[in-house]
Protein backbone atom coordinates (compact mmCIF):
# COMPACT_ATOMS: atom_id res chain seq x y z
CA UNK A 1 0.00 0.00 0.00
CA UNK A 2 1.02 3.38 -0.89
CA UNK A 3 1.61 5.66 2.27
CA UNK A 4 -0.61 8.38 2.77
CA UNK A 5 0.63 12.19 0.47
CA UNK A 6 1.65 14.78 3.39
CA UNK A 7 4.72 16.43 3.64
CA UNK A 8 5.26 14.87 7.66
CA UNK A 9 6.00 11.79 9.10
CA UNK A 10 3.56 10.37 11.11
CA UNK A 11 2.98 12.70 15.17
CA UNK A 12 2.25 8.86 16.83
CA UNK A 13 3.18 5.63 16.00
CA UNK A 14 1.30 2.53 15.49
CA UNK A 15 2.21 1.19 18.09
CA UNK A 16 0.27 3.74 20.30
CA UNK A 17 -2.90 2.27 19.55
CA UNK A 18 -4.01 -0.22 21.49
CA UNK A 19 -7.23 -2.30 21.18
CA UNK A 20 -9.75 -1.04 24.04
CA UNK A 21 -12.62 -3.90 22.71
CA UNK A 22 -12.89 -6.47 20.40
CA UNK A 23 -15.09 -8.72 18.99
CA UNK A 24 -17.98 -6.36 16.88
CA UNK A 25 -18.43 -7.26 13.39
CA UNK A 26 -17.15 -4.46 11.67
CA UNK A 27 -17.68 -1.78 13.67
CA UNK A 28 -18.52 1.95 11.88
CA UNK A 29 -20.54 4.59 14.27
CA UNK A 30 -18.60 5.70 17.51
CA UNK A 31 -21.01 7.51 20.12
CA UNK A 32 -20.12 8.01 24.11
CA UNK A 33 -23.31 8.67 26.50
CA UNK A 34 -23.12 11.24 29.47
CA UNK A 35 -22.31 7.89 31.38
CA UNK A 36 -19.08 7.43 29.76
CA UNK A 37 -19.95 4.27 28.12
CA UNK A 38 -19.33 3.59 24.45
CA UNK A 39 -21.84 2.85 21.79
CA UNK A 40 -21.20 1.45 18.19
CA UNK A 41 -22.91 0.15 15.30
CA UNK A 42 -22.27 -3.80 13.22
CA UNK A 43 -22.29 -4.37 9.70
CA UNK A 44 -25.48 -6.49 10.50
CA UNK A 45 -27.44 -4.05 12.44
CA UNK A 46 -25.82 -4.32 16.13
CA UNK A 47 -26.15 -1.60 18.27
CA UNK A 48 -23.53 -2.63 20.99
CA UNK A 49 -22.61 -0.56 24.72
CA UNK A 50 -19.14 -1.20 25.81
CA UNK A 51 -18.17 -0.16 29.27
CA UNK A 52 -15.47 2.14 30.62
CA UNK A 53 -12.94 -0.88 31.13
CA UNK A 54 -14.11 -2.58 27.69
CA UNK A 55 -17.19 -4.55 28.16
CA UNK A 56 -18.97 -5.21 25.18
CA UNK A 57 -22.58 -6.23 25.37
CA UNK A 58 -24.79 -6.43 22.17
CA UNK A 59 -27.90 -4.56 23.06
CA UNK A 60 -30.11 -5.11 19.76
CA UNK A 61 -29.88 -6.66 16.19
CA UNK A 62 -31.62 -4.31 14.12
CA UNK A 63 -30.76 -5.70 10.55
CA UNK A 64 -29.40 -3.50 8.09
CA UNK A 65 -25.47 -1.45 8.77
CA UNK A 66 -25.69 0.72 12.11
CA UNK A 67 -23.07 3.60 10.56
CA UNK A 68 -23.43 6.83 12.50
CA UNK A 69 -24.70 7.09 16.60
CA UNK A 70 -25.43 10.33 18.10
CA UNK A 71 -26.25 10.82 21.47
CA UNK A 72 -28.96 14.30 21.91
CA UNK A 73 -28.81 16.48 24.75
CA UNK A 74 -31.47 14.32 26.25
CA UNK A 75 -29.57 11.40 26.07
CA UNK A 76 -31.68 10.03 23.35
CA UNK A 77 -30.05 7.71 20.65
CA UNK A 78 -30.13 8.24 16.89
CA UNK A 79 -28.80 5.60 14.16
CA UNK A 80 -28.07 6.41 10.49
CA UNK A 81 -28.92 2.66 9.68
CA UNK A 82 -27.48 2.70 5.90
CA UNK A 83 -29.31 -1.11 4.70
CA UNK A 84 -32.70 -0.22 6.39
CA UNK A 85 -32.53 3.66 4.44
CA UNK A 86 -33.22 5.27 7.90
CA UNK A 87 -32.83 7.27 10.33
CA UNK A 88 -33.96 5.78 13.67
CA UNK A 89 -34.22 6.92 17.23
CA UNK A 90 -33.87 3.78 19.61
CA UNK A 91 -33.82 3.64 22.87
CA UNK A 92 -31.16 1.89 25.55
CA UNK A 93 -32.76 -1.36 25.37
CA UNK A 94 -32.32 -1.40 21.72
CA UNK A 95 -36.31 -0.74 20.53
CA UNK A 96 -36.87 1.30 17.78
CA UNK A 97 -39.13 4.69 18.95
CA UNK A 98 -39.18 5.82 15.41
CA UNK A 99 -37.59 5.62 12.29
CA UNK A 100 -37.19 8.45 9.48
CA UNK A 101 -37.05 6.97 5.53
CA UNK A 102 -38.10 10.11 3.55
CA UNK A 103 -37.63 14.23 3.13
CA UNK A 104 -40.56 15.25 1.79
CA UNK A 105 -41.24 12.78 -1.69
CA UNK A 106 -37.48 12.02 -1.57
CA UNK A 107 -36.54 8.64 0.20
CA UNK A 108 -33.19 8.31 1.98
CA UNK A 109 -30.61 6.18 0.14
CA UNK A 110 -27.39 5.82 2.40
CA UNK A 111 -28.11 7.91 6.14
CA UNK A 112 -24.07 7.94 7.12
CA UNK A 113 -24.04 10.36 10.09
CA UNK A 114 -25.47 12.76 12.25
CA UNK A 115 -24.72 15.58 14.89
CA UNK A 116 -26.57 17.56 17.41
CA UNK A 117 -26.08 21.51 17.90
CA UNK A 118 -26.93 23.65 20.91
CA UNK A 119 -30.50 23.79 19.67
CA UNK A 120 -31.69 20.30 19.40
CA UNK A 121 -31.43 20.32 15.49
CA UNK A 122 -29.79 17.70 13.89
CA UNK A 123 -28.40 17.68 10.61
CA UNK A 124 -27.31 14.09 9.11
CA UNK A 125 -25.61 13.04 5.90
CA UNK A 126 -27.34 10.86 3.36
CA UNK A 127 -24.54 9.66 1.46
CA UNK A 128 -26.39 8.85 -1.78
CA UNK A 129 -25.21 6.47 -4.48
CA UNK A 130 -21.19 5.83 -4.89
CA UNK A 131 -20.22 7.65 -8.14
CA UNK A 132 -23.44 9.33 -8.50
CA UNK A 133 -22.28 12.81 -6.69
CA UNK A 134 -26.02 12.82 -5.31
CA UNK A 135 -25.73 13.10 -0.99
CA UNK A 136 -27.52 15.68 0.98
CA UNK A 137 -27.07 16.96 4.61
CA UNK A 138 -30.27 17.19 5.81
CA UNK A 139 -31.69 18.73 9.12
CA UNK A 140 -34.17 16.87 11.63
CA UNK A 141 -35.97 20.19 13.65
CA UNK A 142 -36.82 19.84 17.40
CA UNK A 143 -40.37 20.09 15.93
CA UNK A 144 -39.90 16.90 14.11
CA UNK A 145 -39.99 18.48 10.30
CA UNK A 146 -36.92 16.85 8.33
CA UNK A 147 -35.58 19.66 5.74
CA UNK A 148 -32.89 20.16 3.16
CA UNK A 149 -29.46 21.92 4.34
CA UNK A 150 -26.80 21.72 1.70
CA UNK A 151 -25.88 19.64 -1.47
CA UNK A 152 -25.00 17.82 -3.56
CA UNK A 153 -21.75 16.21 -2.96
CA UNK A 154 -19.76 13.53 -3.84
CA UNK A 155 -20.74 10.87 -0.99
CA UNK A 156 -20.86 13.36 1.88
CA UNK A 157 -19.77 11.64 4.94
CA UNK A 158 -18.66 12.11 8.32
CA UNK A 159 -19.81 15.41 10.15
CA UNK A 160 -18.60 17.59 12.91
CA UNK A 161 -20.03 20.90 13.97
CA UNK A 162 -17.74 23.52 16.21
CA UNK A 163 -18.56 24.37 19.52
CA UNK A 164 -20.90 27.40 18.81
CA UNK A 165 -22.66 26.27 16.29
CA UNK A 166 -21.63 28.06 13.38
CA UNK A 167 -19.86 25.75 11.23
CA UNK A 168 -20.91 22.16 10.08
CA UNK A 169 -17.52 20.03 8.82
CA UNK A 170 -18.05 17.58 6.04
CA UNK A 171 -16.37 15.21 4.89
CA UNK A 172 -16.89 14.66 0.88
CA UNK A 173 -15.13 11.29 0.56
CA UNK A 174 -14.82 10.77 -3.12
CA UNK A 175 -13.27 14.31 -3.74
CA UNK A 176 -10.68 13.35 -0.76
CA UNK A 177 -11.71 16.82 1.34
CA UNK A 178 -12.85 17.94 4.00
CA UNK A 179 -15.79 21.13 3.48
CA UNK A 180 -16.77 23.56 6.12
CA UNK A 181 -20.32 24.76 5.75
CA UNK A 182 -21.22 28.10 7.72
CA UNK A 183 -24.68 28.02 9.26
CA UNK A 184 -26.42 31.42 9.19
CA UNK A 185 -28.22 33.15 11.75
CA UNK A 186 -31.30 32.42 9.83
CA UNK A 187 -30.51 28.44 9.41
CA UNK A 188 -29.41 28.45 5.70
CA UNK A 189 -26.17 27.08 4.80
CA UNK A 190 -23.42 29.16 3.23
CA UNK A 191 -20.96 28.43 0.62
CA UNK A 192 -19.37 24.73 1.31
CA UNK A 193 -15.41 25.77 0.94
CA UNK A 194 -13.03 23.11 0.79
CA UNK A 195 -11.45 23.45 4.55
CA UNK A 196 -8.61 21.18 4.21
CA UNK A 197 -8.04 18.49 0.59
CA UNK A 198 -5.36 16.01 -0.31
CA UNK A 199 -6.59 13.44 2.51
CA UNK A 200 -5.94 10.28 0.78
CA UNK A 201 -7.49 8.31 0.41
CA UNK A 202 -11.64 8.81 1.35
CA UNK A 203 -11.81 10.30 4.45
CA UNK A 204 -15.21 9.26 6.19
CA UNK A 205 -15.18 10.13 10.38
CA UNK A 206 -14.04 13.84 11.75
CA UNK A 207 -13.72 14.38 15.55
CA UNK A 208 -12.82 18.05 17.09
CA UNK A 209 -10.38 18.90 20.19
CA UNK A 210 -10.93 21.54 22.73
CA UNK A 211 -9.09 24.01 19.98
CA UNK A 212 -11.06 23.09 17.11
CA UNK A 213 -8.24 21.00 15.67
CA UNK A 214 -9.96 18.29 13.54
CA UNK A 215 -9.20 14.46 13.13
CA UNK A 216 -10.09 12.82 9.87
CA UNK A 217 -9.85 9.13 9.79
CA UNK A 218 -9.19 7.87 6.14
CA UNK A 219 -10.70 4.90 5.40
CA UNK A 220 -9.01 3.33 2.47
CA UNK A 221 -5.36 4.89 3.30
CA UNK A 222 -5.52 3.51 7.18
CA UNK A 223 -4.50 6.61 8.03
CA UNK A 224 -5.62 9.83 10.54
CA UNK A 225 -5.04 13.41 9.48
CA UNK A 226 -4.95 16.03 12.34
CA UNK A 227 -6.14 19.63 10.78
CA UNK A 228 -5.19 22.72 12.49
CA UNK A 229 -7.09 25.39 13.07
CA UNK A 230 -4.70 27.27 10.56
CA UNK A 231 -5.30 25.02 7.75
CA UNK A 232 -1.83 23.29 8.14
CA UNK A 233 -2.38 19.15 7.88
CA UNK A 234 -0.34 16.89 9.90
CA UNK A 235 -0.47 13.02 9.22
CA UNK A 236 -1.41 11.91 12.52
CA UNK A 237 -0.92 7.87 12.25
CA UNK A 238 -0.28 5.85 9.88
CA UNK A 239 -0.35 2.03 9.67
CA UNK A 240 0.76 0.28 6.51
CA UNK A 241 -0.16 -3.12 7.62
CA UNK A 242 -3.52 -2.37 8.29
CA UNK A 243 -3.55 -3.83 11.99
CA UNK A 244 -3.86 -1.71 13.99
CA UNK A 245 -5.47 1.23 12.52
CA UNK A 246 -7.61 -1.27 9.68
CA UNK A 247 -10.11 0.75 7.44
CA UNK A 248 -10.72 3.32 10.30
CA UNK A 249 -14.30 5.34 9.78
CA UNK A 250 -15.45 7.15 13.41
CA UNK A 251 -13.61 8.59 15.47
CA UNK A 252 -14.80 9.57 19.28
CA UNK A 253 -12.85 11.78 22.11
CA UNK A 254 -13.37 9.83 25.27
CA UNK A 255 -11.82 8.60 28.41
CA UNK A 256 -11.66 10.49 32.14
CA UNK A 257 -10.62 14.15 30.74
CA UNK A 258 -12.00 13.29 27.32
CA UNK A 259 -8.08 12.82 26.05
CA UNK A 260 -8.35 9.56 24.55
CA UNK A 261 -9.40 9.11 21.06
CA UNK A 262 -11.20 5.84 19.89
CA UNK A 263 -10.98 4.53 16.51
CA UNK A 264 -13.99 2.04 14.81
CA UNK A 265 -11.65 0.11 12.89
CA UNK A 266 -14.36 -1.40 10.04
CA UNK A 267 -12.00 -3.54 8.40
CA UNK A 268 -11.16 -5.78 11.32
CA UNK A 269 -13.48 -6.64 14.57
CA UNK A 270 -12.10 -3.63 16.97
CA UNK A 271 -12.32 -0.62 18.50
CA UNK A 272 -8.73 1.20 19.78
CA UNK A 273 -7.63 3.66 21.23
CA UNK A 274 -4.65 6.38 21.59
CA UNK A 275 -4.15 8.77 24.19
CA UNK A 276 -3.71 11.97 22.83
CA UNK A 277 -3.12 14.17 26.35
CA UNK A 278 -5.22 16.80 24.60
CA UNK A 279 -9.16 17.31 25.32
CA UNK A 280 -11.96 16.74 22.91
CA UNK A 281 -14.77 19.22 22.38
CA UNK A 282 -17.40 18.15 24.41
CA UNK A 283 -20.42 17.54 22.46
CA UNK A 284 -24.11 18.55 23.34
CA UNK A 285 -24.83 15.39 25.31
CA UNK A 286 -21.30 16.23 27.74
CA UNK A 287 -23.03 19.92 28.31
Amino acid sequence: MLAPSCPNSPLLRKEDFVAFCEGLDHPEGLAFDAEGQLWAGGELGQVYCISPAGHLTEVARLGGFCLGLTFSPAQELWICNSGLHSLMQVDRSGQVLQSIETVGASRLMTPNFSVFDHQGNLYFSDSGIWDGENSSIYRLRPSGVVDFFAGPFAFANGLALSSDDRFLYLAESQRDCVRRIEIRADGTAGEAEIYADGLARIPDGLALDAAGNLYVACYASDCIYRVNTDRTVSLLAYDPEGTRIARPTNLAFGGPRLEDLYVANLGRWHIGRVHLGVPGQRLVNFS
